[in-house]
């Protein structure tokens, strides 16, 4: 391994990740909510036309709920991290498969900032980085509050300008 390449390793090793805003966890249990009624009105409607006992099919539905509901948003969102630096967006994802990638900023072709209406509602935004390519050539930061996500927005764009002076 080439010099460059292992101090680019310690650099990385060196971030310290940057957790995403609590009402993150929020919305992420609101979308699981969300997905998580229509496999339990299905359970229900196989629980009255069934012939088994009473809670053999709502019960295992309800118990997959509701670990669908609690204790997976929450794994997801302390799986989730950032590190801004001065010249790169290191984003950090991944509860069985990690996905650590670092965007600098000169590569970047344009910046979006996205609100859907649960993120309005909780005032988080997704910060999505576009850059050249086609594989992976975007890179979406969700959970920023999104006064923070804008001043990241700018932050970056105010980069790109002097890298283009």
């Amino acid at each position: 391994m080439s010099e460059e390449a292992a101090n680019t390793d310690l650099d990385q090793a060196d971030d310290a990740l940057t957790q995403l805003h609590p009402n993150h966890v929020k919305l992420l249990r609101v979308r699981a909510v969300l997905m998580s009624i229509p496999l339990v009105i299905g359970a229900l409607i196989a629980e009255t036309n069934s012939v088994f006992p009473a809670g053999v099919i709502i019960g295992p539905v309800v118990l997959a709920a509701l670990v669908l509901i609690l204790r997976i948003p929450l794994r997801r969102h302390y799986a989730r991290g950032y590190s801004m630096q001065e010249d790169r967006l290191r984003v950090v994802r991944g509860i069985w498969f990690r996905h650590d990638t670092v965007v600098p900023f000169g590569r970047v072709q344009h910046i979006d900032v996205d609100q859907s209406p649960l993120e309005r509602y909780f005032g988080l935004a997704t910060l999505t980085l576009h850059t050249a390519g086609t594989h992976n050539a975007s890179v979406n930061l969700p959970g920023l509050e999104h006064g923070l996500a804008l001043g990241m927005r700018e932050a970056i764009r105010a980069h790109i300008k002097r890298e283009m002076l």
